[in-house]
């Protein structure tokens, strides 16, 4: 039944396809969403359009997350961090001080994920409606329009790393044959043939996800868990026993500025480094917790999974690289360049296989980590941004071609400040998390009023604001950022005295706690609207949760089955009463 169903459904797309060349106005309905019960309610009598089925509240049965299926994605999202220790030893820590830091820095990103999860647990709402009711209806724009924009180059250059393992696979299978295909792209271009080729089939690995909305990736998560564990290991095991457990300098390393600052701002320094791992991710957690069947589900697994997971896999990762640079006398650190310095020293047919699944299964690792921090949040950031044409899949397909389209081999060849910048992305988006934290958790009590999120008109008692503008917010993130920003302009080349490159350093604990702190203090003494209202309903901790909610106009919207749909026509009693007090 199911067989037919789909062949059914995909005969009715190719129909629809087919006829939407006919004229350009097949083509524009064929390419506008359908309008929802939310956005047809939600602003009656306005021709724009603030809603898709995405944009939407999550309906019962697409909560298909369960809190194993979460401790599964995280384990497989962090488990692939081999790199992270090399970053640490870049900046000056021996091994086990790298080990304590990441496991710190990790553990910090985990409770920041923690409390970034529960709005979206709750009301099973993505992160641009959590930014609509945060921000205002027309603030939220500008975060949502900045994550989406740096999503895009980080696909990209995720997709350029993934290429190198492709490259790996290539040569393991085709030897010679893959290696000195003649090369064909100018030199300046930063990438030859053969690595274009890699980079063209890593592209295509990508292009069967784009179809699918997260939780439908539940069983992809699993398998990309379990295929880490042997890959991981296996290189873990090959280094140690190929070495016979030499680490080299490594092991004995106590650097001198390392040792003499480690509990001073080197320190701070090197946990806001490692949190630079999971910037991206701790921002993307309403679009990850939405599709969580319970309130809790993922909120708690990443406090225990993400810190142990990352911190082994970096363990793993300092050890083995150092061994082999101890031995052979390379200055390793990825994994690609490990892979390939193997079957330089190991040309066997055994080791080529061996070689060949290991790429493979760190090349499904860098996938689904792209999928999660970058595929995922910019087809949420699109819908929001057009929703009367762009859905979570439309949008994925789109930073599919773009990541192809801007080319990273030539920002990753060219410009190092730039990639620098990328890096300094936590700095930006801390005081958002920071900002939509202290909203949910201290000043609404945990309130939103859903229906409201879908009205951009001044009639917009909630989240209106001023000229939809959180103005309080606004100044929060800007005062947030402000203090750190002259020490990372310096990091891009700038010239700055030492203060500011030390505020600098603080970078994502320096922005949030700012942030969170200045939010508070001004709502405290300048609360908006919305907090006025939920002040003067008295509402108590997460009141307005619930599988039915009132749109703009009174009516009545229920989330059932796989939809939201129409209920009743009727006012619920705080509807009326909220206005009759404020007008008061």
């Amino acid at each position: 039944m199911a067989i037919t169903d789909l062949r059914n459904s995909a005969q009715q797309k190719w129909v629809a396809l087919s006829n939407a060349f006919e004229s350009r106005q097949s083509f524009l309905a064929f390419i506008r969403t359908d309008d929802t019960q939310l956005d047809k309610h939600g602003h009656p009598g306005k021709g724009s359009s603030w809603s898709n089925e995405d944009l939407d509240p999550t309906p019962p049965e697409k909560r298909t997350w369960r809190w194993w299926n979460y401790c599964t994605f995280y384990f497989s999202v962090s488990f692939g961090n081999w790199t992270l220790g090399s970053t640490m030893i870049g900046i000056g820590l021996n091994w086990w001080q790298a080990i304590i830091v990441i496991f710190l820095s990790q553990f910090i990103s985990s409770v920041a994920m923690l409390f970034n999860s529960r709005c979206a647990s709750v009301y099973h709402i993505g992160y641009p409606i959590v930014a609509r009711s945060v921000f205002g209806m027309w603030g939220s724009y500008y975060f949502v329009a900045a994550r989406a924009a740096l999503a895009i180059i980080w696909y990209s250059v995720q997709l350029y790393q993934g290429a190198s393992l492709m490259g790996n696979a290539l040569q393991a299978v085709f030897g010679h044959n893959y290696t000195d295909i003649p090369n064909h792209i100018p030199e300046s271009v930063g990438i030859t043939s053969a690595g274009m080729l890699a980079f063209f089939l890593f592209w295509c690995v990508h292009f069967p996800f784009c179809a699918f909305r997260p939780y439908q990736l539940r069983k992809f998560f699993w398998f990309k868990a379990i295929i880490m564990i042997p890959a991981t290991w296996g290189l873990f095991i090959f280094c140690m026993a190929n070495t016979k457990g030499h680490l080299g300098p490594l092991h004995s390393l106590n650097s001198t500025s390392s040792a003499r600052s480690i509990w001073g701002w080197f320190f701070v320094y090197a946990i806001n480094s490692g949190m630079g791992n999971t910037a991206t991710l701790i921002t993307n957690q309403p679009d990850l917790a939405r599709w969580s069947r319970t309130k809790s589900g993922a909120m708690y697994t990443n406090l225990i999974v993400n810190p142990l997971a990352i911190t082994l896999s970096a363990s793993l990762g300092i050890l083995s690289t150092a061994a082999i640079n101890n031995s052979w006398g390379l200055q390793l650190w990825n994994q690609w360049d490990l892979l390939t310095a193997i079957m330089d020293r190991y040309w066997s047919a055994g080791t080529r296989t061996a070689v060949f699944l290991c790429a493979v299964c760190w090349m499904v690792s860098i996938l689904g980590t792209n999928i999660a921090a970058n595929m995922i949040p910019f087809g949420a950031d699109s819908s929001m941004l057009f929703p009367r044409y762009i859905t979570i899949p439309r949008g994925q397909f789109i930073v599919e071609f773009l990541g192809f389209a801007i080319c990273p081999w030539k920002i990753l060849k060219s410009a190092d400040t730039f990639t620098t910048f990328l890096s300094g992305y936590g700095l930006f988006m801390a005081s958002v998390v920071a900002i939509m934290v202290c909203d949910y958790w201290l000043l609404t009590r945990g309130n939103v009023f859903i229906g409201h999120c879908y009205d951009g008109s001044r009639n917009n008692r909630h989240y209106y604001y001023t000229w939809g503008w959180n103005l309080q917010a606004l100044i929060a993130y800007l005062v947030g950022i402000a203090l750190p920003f002259p020490g990372f302009v310096g990091s891009l080349g700038a010239n700055v005295s030492a203060s500011a490159t030390d505020l600098g350093h603080l970078g994502w604990m320096l922005s949030f706690t700012t942030s969170f702190f200045v939010y508070w203090a001004l709502c405290i003494v300048w609360p908006t609207q919305n907090q006025k209202i939920i002040k003067e309903m008295e509402l108590g901790w997460e009141q307005m949760e619930g599988e039915t909610l009132y749109a703009e106009d009174g009516t009545l919207i229920q989330q059932t089955g796989r939809e939201v749909i129409v209920a009743e026509d009727t006012k619920k009693y705080y509807a009326t009463e909220e206005v009759k007090t404020f007008e008061e």
